[in-house]
C-alpha cells in the first residue's frame, strides 16, 4: 500500500464520491417527479419499472458502477479503515445539495450531526 498522502489515489476516492453523490441525486429528483409511490402493488411495480427505463435513473445506475470501478481502483492504494471514513462525506455532500437544489429541510440538528461527522473523519484520518 502507498503512503496516505497518495495523490491519485485520492483522486480514486473522490470520484466515487462524485459517482456516488450524482447517482444519489438524480434518483432522489427523478423519483421525485414521478409523484407519490402507488397503492396497489401492482401499480408498484409499474411504477418502479417506468422509473428504470428513465435515461436520468440509468445515468445514476452507471454512475453507481463507475463510483463502484473508482472504488476498487483507490482500495489498490489504501488500506480500507483509512479510505472508507472519506465516504462519509458523501452524507456531508448530499445533504448540502439536497438542500440548495431540492430544497429539503435543514435543521440545526442535522447541521450539527454533520459537524460531528466531520469532525469524526478529520480524527480517523490523521
Amino acid at each position: 500500500m502507498k503512503t496516505p498522502f497518495d495523490l491519485s489515489g485520492h483522486m480514486y476516492i473522490l470520484v466515487t464520491l462524485a459517482c456516488t453523490v450524482y447517482g444519489q441525486m438524480v434518483l432522489k429528483w427523478q423519483v421525485g417527479m414521478a409523484g407519490p409511490m402507488p397503492d396497489a402493488s401492482g401499480d408498484k411495480v409499474v411504477f418502479l419499472l417506468r422509473q428504470l427505463l428513465n435515461p436520468w435513473i440509468i445515468s445514476g445506475f452507471v454512475s453507481a458502477f463507475l463510483a463502484s470501478m473508482a472504488w476498487m481502483a483507490a482500495m489498490t492504494r489504501f488500506d480500507l479503515n483509512y479510505a472508507y471514513p472519506f465516504m462519509s462525506l458523501a452524507f456531508v455532500i448530499v445533504m448540502i445539495i439536497s438542500a440548495v437544489a431540492l430544497h429539503e429541510p435543514l435543521p440545526m440538528s442535522r447541521i450539527a450531526g454533520t459537524g460531528l461527522v466531520i469532525a469524526g473523519l478529520l480524527l480517523i484520518t490523521r
